[in-house]
Parts: structure tokens; sequence; C-alpha cells
């Protein structure tokens, strides 16, 4: 079955602030970007190095530092509020409740190779979660959302369990970290957040990073992969210490997509680059056809952040969606591969 994506929440605090006028148009909104498909490998070399990215302290580290470390622990973080800085991150790295996942992901045109970059540099004691292999294998779509016997077997394998906070970057700022975090909460786990700016956000602020091409990290990254294949040939797997509730109103599926381009409940929002949403660039995935759903609007979603990849300020994000059209945003539905997922959540509830 082909699934869409619907997001839940996401933002920082301070869109609690925006108010919307009562004279909007009441028409929810959807939302659409694709991800796409790289082969997983793992590479395995003895190797394990902490270093600082840069000798230059945070302008934030010592206050950050001694504001959140007391009685702090992933409980108190309100899942409404679904970014965390990388000056808290930083603060309370050690927390035994705290668990870090690096979900880097880029698109074939990049050229990048997300496990051999975490293998160079990650955040101390952070995960590897393979985009490409923790996926529905009964068909050769990609990113499509693997079922609940099999995310629960791959999730397990890394180490997650259900009473663990986690905070999901990637290598680009916000990307395909939200991506992930929309599967946990898919699955029933709200306490994940992701890290606003992600790992250059997080080097930029001097903060330390690992090294470590043969960690433990990349060998639970190896047994999830293969976990989720024994799931799918039906084989048994380890332990299961994640257990998953799915929400079925944060996923759409195609015959709901086909149903509201005639029904027009819906607003559909495309987050792609608009050169790919016009049709006037190929996809960067071989056999996919140019354009877009019909009905849909372009927002692309690098508008939605600045110059070092963090979230907008409030004002300026409400702008974005005022230049597309005037929105009631207080039930928000949204369908997407891509990190606008997180640009309406302090909109929509």
């Amino acid at each position: 079955m082909f699934y869409a994506k619907m997001a839940s929440s996401l933002f920082s605090k301070t869109l609690r602030l925006i108010q919307f006028s009562s004279s909007l148009s009441h028409k929810p909104l959807i939302f659409s970007s694709l991800f796409n498909k790289r082969q997983f490998c793992v590479q395995a070399e003895p190797a394990y190095t902490t270093y600082k990215t840069s000798s230059r302290p945070s302008r934030f580290m010592a206050s950050s530092a001694i504001e959140t470390r007391t009685n702090f622990s992933t409980q108190s973080l309100s899942t409404n509020d679904p970014v965390i800085s990388v000056d808290r991150l930083h603060a309370n790295l050690r927390e035994p409740d705290m668990k870090v996942v690096d979900a880097s992901w880029y698109m074939p045109d990049e050229q990048r190779n997300p496990i051999q970059e975490y293998q160079v540099a990650h955040i101390p004691g952070a995960l590897f979660f393979d985009v490409d292999g923790i996926v529905d294998r009964t068909t050769k779509l990609p990113h499509m959302l693997p079922s609940e016997e099999a995310f629960a077997a791959a999730v397990s394998a890394l180490g997650i369990q259900n009473n663990d906070g986690l905070v999901v970057y990637d290598g680009k700022g916000i990307f395909s970290a939200a991506r992930v975090w929309w599967m946990f909460r898919v699955f029933g786990h709200d306490r994940v957040w992701v890290l606003d700016g992600g790992l250059p956000r997080w080097r930029a602020s001097g903060y330390d990073v690992e090294s470590s091409a043969s960690s433990d990290a990349i060998l639970k990254a190896s047994a999830a992969s293969e976990a989720i294949e024994k799931v799918y040939q039906g084989q048994t797997t380890g332990p299961v210490t994640f257990q998953t509730k799915f929400q079925p109103h944060l996923v759409w599926t195609l015959d709901q997509i086909r149903r509201n381009i005639e029904e027009k409940t819906h607003q559909h929002i495309d987050a792609r680059s608009k050169p790919r949403f016009d049709g006037a660039v190929p996809e960067p995935r071989k056999g996919i056809r140019s354009g877009h759903v019909p009905g849909s609007k372009c927002i692309p979603f690098p508008q939605m952040l600045d110059a070092s990849q963090t979230l907008l300020p409030a004002d300026e994000l409400k702008k974005q969606f005022d230049e597309e059209g005037e929105y009631y945003l207080s039930s928000v539905l949204s369908l997407f591969f891509s990190p606008l997922l997180f640009i309406l959540s302090k909109f929509s509830w």
C-alpha cells in the first residue's frame, strides 16, 4: 500500500505566541515531498576517537549547562515542543533516559554516504538509524512505512526502549531527521525531538563529536537491518524491547489522496523545490514523473530555515504561509516525506 505521511506537531516554543485571525479560511493542509533511496552498507575499521570540532566554545554553553542540568529528565520536555537546541542537548547529553539518533540521509545527486559520514563524525553516543533500511521490504517503492512488527524489531535491535527520550538529528540541519521523528510518532512514541540545526549547528557551537568506525552503534545498525529483513521473511528475531502503538490518523493512503483531489477537503502542500513542483527539472529518482499532485501548493521547506539550517522565527514562518494564501491552521493534515512536517506543528495543536 502506498503510504503518504501526515504530521502531528513541530516548531519551537515561540510559535505558541502566534495568534491567527478567525477570518482565515477553514481548509486543512496536506504536505508532500519525496525522499530517495540509497544502498546501506557498513564498513568496519578499528577506530574510536573523540575530538572537538572547534576550540571556540559556544556562546550559550555555560549558561545553558547551568540552566538545564538541575533535575533534568526527558520527562520534563514537552512533546508539544518537538525541537531541542544544541545547547540543551549538550548540557544533558549523558542523562540516562536520553538517547541520540543520527538519522542522516541525502539525495542521490549529493553523492554523500550517511553511514560513512557517521563513522567519521557524530554526536557522542549517537545511534545510527538507517532511513533506507528501516522500511517496508515488500515493495520496490522507497521509504515506505514498515509494519509495526518490523519497526519494533529494528528499533529494539538499536537498543531503544519505550521509556527512552530520543533526540534525532541529521547532517544537513533539519532534513531526514524529520522523517524519523514522524516514524516514531506514527508508532506511538511521543517522547522524540529533532535537534534544531542538526549536526552542522552542533559542530558550529564547538561541541565534541566522535569518530567510531567499529563502534557498538555500527553493529546495532547492522543488526537492525537484519532484524527487519527477518520479519519480512517470517523468521524469528531477537528480544523486542520497543512496543508499538500505531497511530492511523498520522498516515494517509494513496486512495485518500486521490479522493481529496476530487473532494478538495484539504489543501495539499508540496514541500519540494519550485522547479521540481513545476516539472521543470527531472526527479532525482529514476522512473518518477515530474510535476505535482493536482491542486497542490508549493512551499519549499528550505524557505522555513535560516542560513544555519535552524527554524526561522515564528513571525517569519507565519509570513511564508501568508504569502501563499491565508489558511486556518488549527487542524493541519500533512502528507510528505520531507522536513516540512515540522513547520506546522505549533500551528496545528
